[in-house]
Protein backbone atom coordinates (compact mmCIF):
# COMPACT_ATOMS: atom_id res chain seq x y z
CA UNK A 1 0.00 0.00 0.00
CA UNK A 2 1.27 3.44 -0.86
CA UNK A 3 1.70 5.53 2.27
CA UNK A 4 4.52 7.90 1.32
CA UNK A 5 2.29 10.30 -0.64
CA UNK A 6 4.19 13.44 0.35
CA UNK A 7 7.47 11.86 -0.72
CA UNK A 8 5.98 10.71 -4.02
CA UNK A 9 4.69 14.20 -4.73
CA UNK A 10 8.09 15.66 -3.90
CA UNK A 11 9.75 13.26 -6.36
CA UNK A 12 7.17 14.06 -9.04
CA UNK A 13 7.81 17.80 -8.73
CA UNK A 14 11.57 17.26 -8.74
CA UNK A 15 11.36 15.18 -11.92
CA UNK A 16 8.96 17.50 -13.75
CA UNK A 17 10.29 21.03 -13.41
CA UNK A 18 7.41 22.48 -15.44
CA UNK A 19 4.87 21.18 -12.90
CA UNK A 20 3.79 23.06 -9.80
CA UNK A 21 1.27 22.48 -7.05
CA UNK A 22 -1.31 25.21 -6.41
CA UNK A 23 -3.72 25.35 -3.45
CA UNK A 24 -6.96 24.87 -5.38
CA UNK A 25 -10.43 26.23 -4.66
CA UNK A 26 -11.23 23.63 -1.98
CA UNK A 27 -7.82 23.97 -0.38
CA UNK A 28 -6.81 20.45 -1.40
CA UNK A 29 -4.46 21.45 -4.17
CA UNK A 30 -3.94 20.50 -7.77
CA UNK A 31 -1.06 20.19 -10.22
CA UNK A 32 -0.62 22.47 -13.23
CA UNK A 33 1.98 23.25 -15.87
CA UNK A 34 3.86 26.31 -14.70
CA UNK A 35 3.27 29.52 -16.70
CA UNK A 36 0.81 27.98 -19.16
CA UNK A 37 -2.77 28.75 -20.14
CA UNK A 38 -4.88 26.15 -21.94
CA UNK A 39 -7.57 27.73 -24.11
CA UNK A 40 -10.22 26.38 -26.47
CA UNK A 41 -8.99 27.69 -29.80
CA UNK A 42 -12.14 29.64 -30.67
CA UNK A 43 -11.32 31.94 -27.72
CA UNK A 44 -7.55 32.05 -28.28
CA UNK A 45 -7.44 35.42 -30.03
CA UNK A 46 -9.58 37.04 -27.35
CA UNK A 47 -7.37 35.63 -24.59
CA UNK A 48 -4.24 36.78 -26.38
CA UNK A 49 -5.67 40.27 -26.64
CA UNK A 50 -6.54 40.44 -22.92
CA UNK A 51 -3.41 38.74 -21.57
CA UNK A 52 -0.93 39.70 -24.26
CA UNK A 53 1.39 41.58 -21.95
CA UNK A 54 2.35 38.30 -20.22
CA UNK A 55 2.34 35.96 -23.25
CA UNK A 56 5.65 34.98 -24.87
CA UNK A 57 4.54 32.02 -26.97
CA UNK A 58 1.50 30.38 -28.56
CA UNK A 59 0.92 26.81 -29.79
CA UNK A 60 -2.25 25.88 -31.67
CA UNK A 61 -3.14 22.18 -31.71
CA UNK A 62 -5.28 20.30 -34.19
CA UNK A 63 -7.32 19.06 -31.25
CA UNK A 64 -8.87 22.53 -31.01
CA UNK A 65 -6.93 23.90 -28.05
CA UNK A 66 -4.21 26.52 -27.77
CA UNK A 67 -1.40 26.64 -25.22
CA UNK A 68 -0.15 30.10 -24.23
CA UNK A 69 3.25 30.31 -22.55
CA UNK A 70 3.56 33.14 -20.03
CA UNK A 71 6.71 35.10 -19.19
CA UNK A 72 8.25 33.35 -16.13
CA UNK A 73 9.79 36.54 -14.76
CA UNK A 74 6.31 38.06 -14.50
CA UNK A 75 5.37 35.43 -11.88
CA UNK A 76 1.76 35.41 -13.04
CA UNK A 77 -0.76 33.59 -10.86
CA UNK A 78 -2.30 31.50 -13.63
CA UNK A 79 -5.41 30.62 -11.61
CA UNK A 80 -6.04 34.27 -10.78
CA UNK A 81 -5.45 35.27 -14.40
CA UNK A 82 -7.97 32.66 -15.54
CA UNK A 83 -10.61 34.10 -13.23
CA UNK A 84 -9.90 37.66 -14.37
CA UNK A 85 -10.42 36.75 -18.03
CA UNK A 86 -14.12 36.28 -17.34
CA UNK A 87 -14.51 39.73 -15.83
CA UNK A 88 -17.10 40.17 -13.10
CA UNK A 89 -19.36 37.29 -14.09
CA UNK A 90 -19.32 34.02 -12.15
CA UNK A 91 -19.68 32.16 -15.42
CA UNK A 92 -16.75 31.77 -17.76
CA UNK A 93 -17.04 34.10 -20.72
CA UNK A 94 -13.87 32.62 -22.23
CA UNK A 95 -13.02 28.91 -22.34
CA UNK A 96 -9.62 29.21 -20.69
CA UNK A 97 -7.91 27.71 -17.68
CA UNK A 98 -4.64 26.53 -16.22
CA UNK A 99 -3.04 23.57 -17.98
CA UNK A 100 -3.80 20.82 -15.47
CA UNK A 101 -1.44 17.89 -15.03
CA UNK A 102 -3.08 14.46 -15.06
CA UNK A 103 -1.90 11.19 -13.60
CA UNK A 104 -2.93 7.56 -13.77
CA UNK A 105 -5.61 7.61 -11.05
CA UNK A 106 -3.53 9.23 -8.30
CA UNK A 107 -3.74 9.84 -4.65
CA UNK A 108 -0.91 12.36 -4.56
CA UNK A 109 1.56 9.91 -5.95
CA UNK A 110 0.97 8.52 -9.40
CA UNK A 111 -0.64 5.28 -10.38
CA UNK A 112 -3.35 3.18 -8.76
CA UNK A 113 -4.02 2.75 -5.07
CA UNK A 114 -1.21 0.29 -4.51
CA UNK A 115 1.68 -1.33 -6.34
CA UNK A 116 1.27 -4.40 -8.56
CA UNK A 117 2.01 -7.65 -6.77
CA UNK A 118 2.90 -11.08 -8.15
CA UNK A 119 0.14 -13.67 -8.06
CA UNK A 120 -0.04 -17.42 -8.37
CA UNK A 121 -3.50 -17.06 -9.87
CA UNK A 122 -3.47 -17.54 -13.64
CA UNK A 123 -6.86 -16.53 -15.04
CA UNK A 124 -8.19 -18.49 -17.99
CA UNK A 125 -7.45 -16.96 -21.37
CA UNK A 126 -10.33 -14.63 -22.24
CA UNK A 127 -12.45 -16.30 -24.86
CA UNK A 128 -15.97 -16.52 -26.09
CA UNK A 129 -17.82 -16.55 -29.36
CA UNK A 130 -18.36 -13.25 -31.10
CA UNK A 131 -22.04 -12.50 -30.69
CA UNK A 132 -24.08 -9.73 -32.22
CA UNK A 133 -22.05 -6.96 -33.75
CA UNK A 134 -18.38 -6.00 -33.56
CA UNK A 135 -17.44 -3.51 -30.87
CA UNK A 136 -14.40 -1.27 -30.41
CA UNK A 137 -12.95 -0.12 -27.08
CA UNK A 138 -10.25 2.58 -27.05
CA UNK A 139 -7.67 2.66 -24.25
CA UNK A 140 -5.52 5.77 -23.77
CA UNK A 141 -2.90 4.92 -21.20
CA UNK A 142 0.72 3.75 -20.87
CA UNK A 143 0.54 1.52 -23.94
CA UNK A 144 0.66 -2.25 -24.10
CA UNK A 145 3.21 -5.06 -23.97
CA UNK A 146 3.39 -8.56 -25.43
CA UNK A 147 1.22 -11.10 -23.65
CA UNK A 148 -0.26 -14.51 -24.51
CA UNK A 149 -3.76 -13.07 -24.17
CA UNK A 150 -3.02 -10.65 -27.02
CA UNK A 151 -1.11 -12.94 -29.39
CA UNK A 152 -2.94 -13.56 -32.63
CA UNK A 153 -5.39 -10.72 -32.08
CA UNK A 154 -5.69 -8.54 -35.22
CA UNK A 155 -5.93 -5.41 -33.10
CA UNK A 156 -2.66 -6.27 -31.31
CA UNK A 157 -0.88 -6.94 -34.59
CA UNK A 158 -1.85 -3.41 -35.62
CA UNK A 159 -0.18 -1.87 -32.54
CA UNK A 160 2.99 -0.08 -33.57
CA UNK A 161 6.21 0.30 -31.64
CA UNK A 162 5.06 3.72 -30.42
CA UNK A 163 2.45 2.13 -28.13
CA UNK A 164 4.59 -0.68 -26.69
CA UNK A 165 5.45 -0.37 -23.02
CA UNK A 166 8.36 -1.87 -21.11
CA UNK A 167 8.84 -2.57 -17.40
CA UNK A 168 11.92 -0.41 -16.85
CA UNK A 169 12.18 2.45 -19.31
CA UNK A 170 13.87 4.52 -16.59
CA UNK A 171 16.67 1.88 -16.46
CA UNK A 172 16.51 1.84 -12.67
CA UNK A 173 16.55 -1.97 -12.29
CA UNK A 174 13.02 -1.87 -10.91
CA UNK A 175 9.52 -1.44 -12.27
CA UNK A 176 8.64 2.09 -13.31
CA UNK A 177 5.89 3.49 -11.09
CA UNK A 178 3.00 2.65 -13.44
CA UNK A 179 4.73 0.12 -15.69
CA UNK A 180 2.21 -2.39 -16.98
CA UNK A 181 -0.78 -0.16 -16.27
CA UNK A 182 -2.01 -0.22 -19.87
CA UNK A 183 -1.28 -3.92 -20.29
CA UNK A 184 -3.21 -4.71 -17.11
CA UNK A 185 -6.18 -2.59 -18.22
CA UNK A 186 -6.31 -4.27 -21.63
CA UNK A 187 -6.55 -7.61 -19.85
CA UNK A 188 -9.40 -6.35 -17.67
CA UNK A 189 -11.35 -5.37 -20.79
CA UNK A 190 -10.75 -8.72 -22.49
CA UNK A 191 -11.87 -10.67 -19.43
CA UNK A 192 -15.31 -9.06 -19.73
CA UNK A 193 -15.48 -8.43 -23.49
CA UNK A 194 -13.15 -11.02 -25.09
CA UNK A 195 -14.32 -10.30 -28.64
CA UNK A 196 -13.76 -6.54 -28.40
CA UNK A 197 -11.41 -4.83 -30.87
CA UNK A 198 -9.01 -2.68 -28.85
CA UNK A 199 -7.53 0.61 -30.02
CA UNK A 200 -4.39 1.41 -28.02
CA UNK A 201 -2.88 4.87 -27.56
CA UNK A 202 0.10 5.75 -25.36
CA UNK A 203 -0.35 9.12 -23.68
CA UNK A 204 0.87 8.41 -20.12
CA UNK A 205 4.59 8.29 -19.32
CA UNK A 206 6.27 5.50 -17.38
CA UNK A 207 6.03 7.55 -14.18
CA UNK A 208 2.27 7.97 -14.59
CA UNK A 209 2.28 11.64 -15.61
CA UNK A 210 0.48 13.27 -18.52
CA UNK A 211 -1.55 16.45 -18.96
CA UNK A 212 -4.73 17.80 -20.50
CA UNK A 213 -3.07 18.74 -23.77
CA UNK A 214 -1.65 15.28 -24.34
CA UNK A 215 -4.98 13.65 -23.53
CA UNK A 216 -6.85 15.97 -25.88
CA UNK A 217 -4.37 15.35 -28.69
CA UNK A 218 -4.64 11.62 -28.07
CA UNK A 219 -8.41 11.76 -28.27
CA UNK A 220 -8.27 13.82 -31.48
CA UNK A 221 -5.80 11.42 -33.10
CA UNK A 222 -7.99 8.51 -32.04
CA UNK A 223 -11.00 10.02 -33.78
CA UNK A 224 -8.96 10.77 -36.91
CA UNK A 225 -7.45 7.29 -37.20
CA UNK A 226 -10.75 5.55 -36.46
CA UNK A 227 -12.48 7.64 -39.10
CA UNK A 228 -9.77 6.88 -41.66
CA UNK A 229 -10.10 3.16 -40.98
CA UNK A 230 -13.91 3.36 -40.93
CA UNK A 231 -13.92 1.90 -37.41
CA UNK A 232 -16.61 3.29 -35.09
CA UNK A 233 -15.46 3.97 -31.52
CA UNK A 234 -18.03 2.41 -29.21
CA UNK A 235 -16.37 2.97 -25.83
CA UNK A 236 -13.39 5.02 -24.63
CA UNK A 237 -11.90 3.93 -21.30
CA UNK A 238 -9.76 6.39 -19.33
CA UNK A 239 -7.92 5.35 -16.17
CA UNK A 240 -6.44 8.76 -15.48
CA UNK A 241 -7.57 12.18 -14.34
CA UNK A 242 -6.94 15.28 -12.28
CA UNK A 243 -8.41 17.73 -9.86
CA UNK A 244 -8.91 21.27 -11.11
CA UNK A 245 -7.80 24.46 -9.42
CA UNK A 246 -11.40 25.55 -8.73
CA UNK A 247 -13.15 22.15 -8.66
CA UNK A 248 -15.05 23.17 -11.77
CA UNK A 249 -14.84 21.38 -15.13
CA UNK A 250 -11.88 22.27 -17.32
CA UNK A 251 -13.11 24.07 -20.47
CA UNK A 252 -10.51 22.25 -22.55
CA UNK A 253 -11.53 18.80 -21.28
CA UNK A 254 -15.18 19.66 -21.81
CA UNK A 255 -14.38 20.67 -25.39
CA UNK A 256 -12.39 17.51 -26.13
CA UNK A 257 -14.98 15.11 -24.73
CA UNK A 258 -17.82 16.87 -26.56
CA UNK A 259 -16.05 16.29 -29.88
CA UNK A 260 -17.08 12.63 -29.81
CA UNK A 261 -20.21 11.40 -31.54
CA UNK A 262 -23.21 10.77 -29.34
CA UNK A 263 -23.03 7.02 -29.94
CA UNK A 264 -19.61 6.82 -28.21
CA UNK A 265 -19.60 6.16 -24.46
CA UNK A 266 -16.68 7.59 -22.48
CA UNK A 267 -15.89 5.87 -19.18
CA UNK A 268 -13.38 7.25 -16.66
CA UNK A 269 -12.11 6.29 -13.23
CA UNK A 270 -13.25 8.25 -10.18
CA UNK A 271 -9.80 8.43 -8.54
CA UNK A 272 -8.25 6.89 -5.44
CA UNK A 273 -8.16 9.65 -2.81
CA UNK A 274 -11.12 8.53 -0.64
CA UNK A 275 -12.64 11.93 -1.45
CA UNK A 276 -15.88 13.35 -2.80
CA UNK A 277 -14.00 16.14 -4.58
CA UNK A 278 -14.90 16.06 -8.31
CA UNK A 279 -12.28 14.26 -10.35
CA UNK A 280 -11.96 15.10 -14.04
CA UNK A 281 -12.81 14.05 -16.71
CA UNK A 282 -14.89 11.49 -14.79
CA UNK A 283 -17.10 14.20 -13.25
CA UNK A 284 -18.11 15.68 -16.63
CA UNK A 285 -21.82 15.20 -17.35
CA UNK A 286 -21.28 13.18 -20.51
CA UNK A 287 -18.69 10.85 -18.97
CA UNK A 288 -19.51 7.69 -16.99
CA UNK A 289 -17.61 8.05 -13.71
CA UNK A 290 -16.70 4.72 -12.08
CA UNK A 291 -15.91 4.18 -8.41
CA UNK A 292 -14.46 1.00 -6.94
CA UNK A 293 -16.11 -1.51 -4.66
CA UNK A 294 -14.12 -3.77 -2.38
CA UNK A 295 -13.23 -7.28 -3.44
CA UNK A 296 -16.55 -8.67 -2.18
CA UNK A 297 -18.55 -6.19 -4.22
CA UNK A 298 -20.65 -5.20 -1.23
CA UNK A 299 -19.32 -1.76 -0.27
CA UNK A 300 -17.02 1.02 -1.42
CA UNK A 301 -13.32 0.24 -1.45
CA UNK A 302 -11.55 2.28 1.20
CA UNK A 303 -9.47 4.14 -1.38
CA UNK A 304 -12.19 5.00 -3.89
CA UNK A 305 -13.49 8.48 -4.52
CA UNK A 306 -17.26 8.92 -4.34
CA UNK A 307 -19.87 11.65 -4.71
CA UNK A 308 -22.88 13.01 -6.53
CA UNK A 309 -20.93 12.90 -9.79
CA UNK A 310 -20.24 9.12 -9.71
CA UNK A 311 -22.42 7.09 -12.08
CA UNK A 312 -21.36 3.48 -11.55
CA UNK A 313 -19.26 1.19 -9.41
CA UNK A 314 -17.72 -2.26 -9.64
CA UNK A 315 -14.88 -4.06 -7.96
CA UNK A 316 -11.44 -2.59 -8.58
CA UNK A 317 -9.91 -4.17 -5.46
CA UNK A 318 -7.35 -6.98 -5.77
CA UNK A 319 -8.00 -7.40 -9.48
CA UNK A 320 -5.97 -10.04 -11.32
CA UNK A 321 -5.03 -9.36 -14.93
CA UNK A 322 -2.32 -9.47 -17.60
CA UNK A 323 1.11 -8.09 -16.75
CA UNK A 324 4.80 -8.40 -17.61
CA UNK A 325 6.85 -11.55 -17.27
CA UNK A 326 9.92 -10.28 -15.47
CA UNK A 327 12.40 -11.30 -12.80
CA UNK A 328 13.81 -8.99 -10.16
CA UNK A 329 11.87 -5.94 -11.34
CA UNK A 330 9.14 -5.47 -8.76
CA UNK A 331 8.37 -2.09 -7.16
CA UNK A 332 11.28 -2.80 -4.81
CA UNK A 333 13.40 -4.45 -7.49
CA UNK A 334 13.15 -7.94 -6.00
CA UNK A 335 9.96 -9.54 -7.28
CA UNK A 336 9.22 -11.89 -10.16
CA UNK A 337 6.08 -11.67 -12.27
CA UNK A 338 4.77 -14.57 -14.31
CA UNK A 339 2.74 -12.55 -16.78
CA UNK A 340 -0.01 -11.76 -14.28
CA UNK A 341 -0.41 -9.47 -11.28
CA UNK A 342 -2.91 -8.35 -8.72
CA UNK A 343 -3.55 -4.61 -8.43
CA UNK A 344 -6.11 -2.27 -6.88
CA UNK A 345 -7.57 1.08 -7.91
CA UNK A 346 -10.42 2.75 -9.72
CA UNK A 347 -8.08 2.44 -12.72
CA UNK A 348 -9.29 -1.15 -12.95
CA UNK A 349 -12.94 -0.60 -12.09
CA UNK A 350 -13.41 1.77 -15.06
CA UNK A 351 -12.30 -0.66 -17.81
CA UNK A 352 -14.48 -3.37 -16.30
CA UNK A 353 -17.55 -1.16 -16.70
CA UNK A 354 -16.37 -0.10 -20.17
CA UNK A 355 -16.09 -3.76 -21.18
CA UNK A 356 -19.50 -4.69 -19.79
CA UNK A 357 -21.06 -1.85 -21.79
CA UNK A 358 -19.23 -2.97 -24.94
CA UNK A 359 -20.24 -6.62 -24.45
CA UNK A 360 -23.87 -5.65 -23.95
CA UNK A 361 -23.84 -3.48 -27.07
CA UNK A 362 -22.41 -6.39 -29.07
CA UNK A 363 -24.81 -8.97 -27.68
CA UNK A 364 -27.93 -6.91 -28.26
CA UNK A 365 -26.81 -5.26 -31.48
CA UNK A 366 -27.39 -1.77 -30.11
CA UNK A 367 -25.28 1.36 -29.76
CA UNK A 368 -23.02 1.69 -26.75
CA UNK A 369 -25.10 4.58 -25.48
CA UNK A 370 -28.25 2.44 -25.52
CA UNK A 371 -26.39 -0.38 -23.78
CA UNK A 372 -25.02 2.00 -21.14
CA UNK A 373 -28.45 3.52 -20.51
CA UNK A 374 -29.83 0.06 -19.78
CA UNK A 375 -26.96 -1.03 -17.56
CA UNK A 376 -26.90 2.23 -15.60
CA UNK A 377 -30.65 2.56 -15.04
CA UNK A 378 -31.05 2.91 -11.23
CA UNK A 379 -34.70 1.88 -11.45
CA UNK A 380 -33.69 -1.54 -12.78
CA UNK A 381 -30.42 -2.20 -10.97
CA UNK A 382 -29.04 -1.88 -7.49
CA UNK A 383 -27.52 1.51 -6.73
CA UNK A 384 -26.20 3.56 -3.82
CA UNK A 385 -25.92 7.31 -3.30
CA UNK A 386 -22.43 8.57 -4.14
CA UNK A 387 -21.54 5.28 -5.87
CA UNK A 388 -24.11 5.01 -8.63
CA UNK A 389 -25.30 1.75 -10.14
CA UNK A 390 -23.58 -1.54 -9.27
CA UNK A 391 -22.24 -3.06 -12.49
CA UNK A 392 -21.15 -6.68 -12.83
CA UNK A 393 -20.36 -7.14 -9.15
CA UNK A 394 -18.70 -10.40 -8.04
CA UNK A 395 -20.82 -13.32 -6.90
CA UNK A 396 -22.34 -12.51 -3.54
CA UNK A 397 -22.02 -8.79 -4.08
CA UNK A 398 -25.66 -8.14 -4.73
CA UNK A 399 -27.83 -8.08 -7.80
CA UNK A 400 -27.05 -6.17 -10.95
Amino acid sequence: MRLDHAARLERLLARHRTVEQVPGGSGNGTLIRRDQLLVVSRDADAVEERAGRWIIGREDDESGVTVFHLRPTAKVDVCELTASLSGDTKHRSLAAGPHHVMTAAPRWGVGPYDDPAPTDVVPPTPSGPAVGRDVTVALLDTGISDHPWFDGQPWFAACGADVREAPDLALADRLDSVAGHGTFIAGVVLQHAPAAHLLISRIVEEDGVTDERRLLNGLAQLRTSAHAAAIPIDVVSLSLGCYTHDDRPSPALHHGINAFARDTVIVACAGNANSERPYWPAALKNVTAVASLDATGTDRASFSNYGWWVDACTSGDHVVSSFFSSAGLGPDGDETFNGYATWSGTSFAAPRVAAVIAASAAQHGVSATVAAAGLLDPTRHRSMPDLGVFVDVPTGGGST
